[in-house]
């Protein structure tokens, strides 16, 4: 039999059949499918019509099962099995889950955000597998529909309508300089910002023109280099005395772990909106859900206003 004729049968038939060979009476199986006796009987009929074969013959007030019924008996009982399991719904654990997860990134998160919340996501799921990979703003629909991400964090740049997003918080824009830099314990001030030579570290252009649009009046800075990595600003800090512009969460750790000297950028751009992008499709995904809800408690915690 064919995929298609198998579609135009009714296979709920064949689990009223193994009621049936399980009870051996019409009345009793009638009871466990919560169906009238007559409706019962007129089950077995169409069964016996589908199958060709009389399944039962009576003795007494006892239905016993044809060889073939016991056949088809021991044959569904693993199908039927797997499809209870299936059907039935559960609940996820955490612990138990070895699912791969793609999440794309900004620089900036892939710095400053993903490493703060791995640990709370590996100590409740160990064995959960993650794959973090550079965010495409311009292709971010595309990206979560098709490209294989599940999860995207970053500002929302392009097209985000047709996505479902959770706010994260808000991303300012700081500086850092180097103990041996003149204005180590100095407030910045924009003179001082427009004077020395510049890093911009994974700032996106959307950022940079916030950036540039806010001192468009004034000459132009001096910008040595634009990185998406620190490592690289870090290493000219011998040279020459840089200011570092970056994103504030960032500024911080940085500052905390080179021992370096933060400060607030000396003009005021608007913070930018950070978000938790997915597509529709993994919406129900109770894996997923888990995850998007430890990365959006852990991130909030770290953005809070």
């Amino acid at each position: 039999m064919e995929l298609e004729d198998i579609y135009r049968q009714d296979l709920s038939l064949l689990i009223a059949l193994q009621i049936l060979v399980e009870e051996c009476s019409v009345t009793q199986a009638a009871k466990r499918l919560h169906l009238s006796q007559s409706a019962t009987s007129r089950i077995l009929a169409r069964l016996r019509d589908m199958l060709n074969d009389p399944l039962f013959t009576r003795v007494g007030q006892k239905l016993v099962p044809t060889q073939f019924a016991l056949v088809c008996y021991s044959q569904l009982q693993q199908p039927t099995g797997q499809l209870i399991e299936l059907l039935t719904p559960k609940e996820f654990n955490p612990s138990e889950c070895q699912q791969k997860f793609t999440i794309a990134a900004t620089d900036y998160a892939m710095q400053a955000l993903v490493p703060f919340v791995l640990p709370e996501i590996y100590s409740k799921a160990p064995n959960i597998k993650l794959e973090v990979i550079p965010v495409q703003h311009r292709e971010l629909q595309s990206q979560l529909s098709q490209q294989g991400a599940d999860l995207a964090i970053c500002r929302a740049i392009g097209q985000t309508l047709q996505l479902s997003q959770e706010f994260l918080g808000k991303v300012g824009v700081s500086c850092l300089l180097s103990p041996e830099h003149p204005l180590a314990d100095s407030p910045l001030t924009l003179a001082d910002y427009l004077h020395y030579p510049h890093a911009t570290i994974a700032i996106s252009d959307g950022v940079k023109a916030l950036v540039d649009s806010a001192i468009v009046a004034y000459p132009d800075r001096n910008e040595l280099l634009r990185t998406s990595h620190l490592d690289s600003a870090l290493a000219l800090l011998k040279f020459h005395p840089l200011i570092i512009t970056l994103p504030e969460g960032m500024a911080e750790l940085a500052a905390s772990k080179h021992r370096l000297r933060l400060k607030p950028l000396p003009f005021e751009i608007p913070p930018l909106d950070y978000n938790l992008f997915w597509h529709s499709k993994s919406e129900r995904d109770k894996a997923h859900k888990w995850l998007r809800e430890e990365i959006t408690a852990s991130i909030r915690q770290l953005l809070k206003q």
